[in-house]
């Protein structure tokens, strides 16, 4: 059989178990009753659980994710709970047995504090909310400089370093961007590549979209939540911030907000002078892969389409407003080198 160019964890349809049972689940291993709410997700089955005591996230994982990457993406949390506690991150919460993953036939369940706020997609983008997730992800990732598993180094293809494997995936794209994300590929495999394997290494979160960050929508800059975390790999430290800045883009103004993004990260996390000079193509390369893999996927789960290609709009809209990329580089190597060392 011909191994499907997504892998399996993209290829494969999120679980499908009753509430019934997992209602069932829930009060068998954690006591919990109440009442479950579906959640939107790419490969997983997640649902808030309502219960008299609060809210949780019940999380099911794809039945094709290896259970060592289950467990990774766990320990992940236990190690950013310890280290840096002042983040507002999901806290796993054991079943009464003490464990913190249940193995079923259907998946891996898991049980999560549930986060309040409001995600950061439904809220005006500004410098000050830039600055807000360029902090918070400098910290995470600071956190997760010290963090180590055996299931880290793992293939993953929304990982940017992995954009060459894209290929296959292109002709699900508009005929009008197949040429030109097929044309950054190939600069991708010659020029990007070889310069982004000699920068930092580490576990990243992998996913810093506005999906995924929650914000009090009376004070849209403080951040309440950082969700998702079933992207995380090692990879390298910048290709996060890349991630984030792919989503922040103003198609007038490119720098208006990727440069307050950046600043903050680094008085947070500091860059190197290698790792500024590759982020535009990173977060081009950030574009192609969201626009191409959602492109791809929406065709073959039409049912699932609308959730799928939520970020596609903002993605196209980015990648037709990096039309000088040289440009953006001076504008934050600049902006980074009148920061106080």
């Amino acid at each position: 059989m011909t191994p499907d160019p997504a892998g399996s964890l993209l290829s494969l349809p999120p679980p499908r178990l009753s509430q019934q049972a997992l209602s069932a689940l829930a009060q068998a291993h954690w006591g919990l009753t109440g009442v479950l709410h579906p959640l939107t997700s790419e490969r997983d089955q997640n649902h808030r659980l309502d219960t008299a005591t609060g809210s949780f996230t019940l999380k099911l994982a794809n039945p094709a994710e290896p259970a060592p990457l289950t467990e990774f993406q766990t320990e992940a949390l236990l190690h950013l709970a310890r280290e840096a506690p002042g983040l507002p991150i999901p806290r796993v919460i054991p079943a009464g047995d003490g464990r913190a993953v249940l193995p079923t036939p259907d998946g891996a369940l898991r049980l999560l504090s549930w986060l309040p706020g409001t995600p950061l997609a439904h809220l005006p983008r500004t410098p000050d909310l830039a600055a807000a997730i360029g902090t918070a992800l400098g910290h995470l990732d600071a956190a997760l400089s010290s963090f180590h598993h055996p299931a880290a180094d793992h293939h993953l293809l929304w990982d940017i370093r992995n954009a060459s494997d894209l290929a296959p995936l292109l002709p699900a794209l508009p005929d009008d961007l197949q040429p030109h994300i097929a044309a950054f590929l190939d600069h991708f495999a010659c020029h990007t590549a070889p310069a982004l394997a000699a920068l930092p290494r580490q576990v990243i979160h992998g996913d810093f979209n506005p999906h995924n960050l929650l914000a009090d929508p009376a004070d849209p800059a403080r951040l309440t939540g950082i969700l998702d975390f079933g992207d995380m790999t090692l990879s390298h430290r910048i290709c996060d911030l890349a991630v984030a800045a792919s989503y922040l883009i103003d198609p007038a103004d490119p720098p208006a907000l990727l440069v307050p993004l950046t600043t903050a990260y680094h008085r947070t996390n500091a860059l190197t002078e290698p790792e500024l000079r590759l982020l535009p193509d990173l977060i081009t390369a950030r574009l192609a892969t969201t626009l191409t893999i959602s492109a791809w996927r929406a065709a073959r789960y039409p049912d699932n389409a609308p959730y799928i290609l939520r970020n596609a709009p903002t993605s196209r809209a980015g990648l037709d407003a990096l039309t000088d990329p040289a440009a953006l580089t001076g504008a934050l190597l600049h902006a980074c080198e009148r920061l106080p060392a």
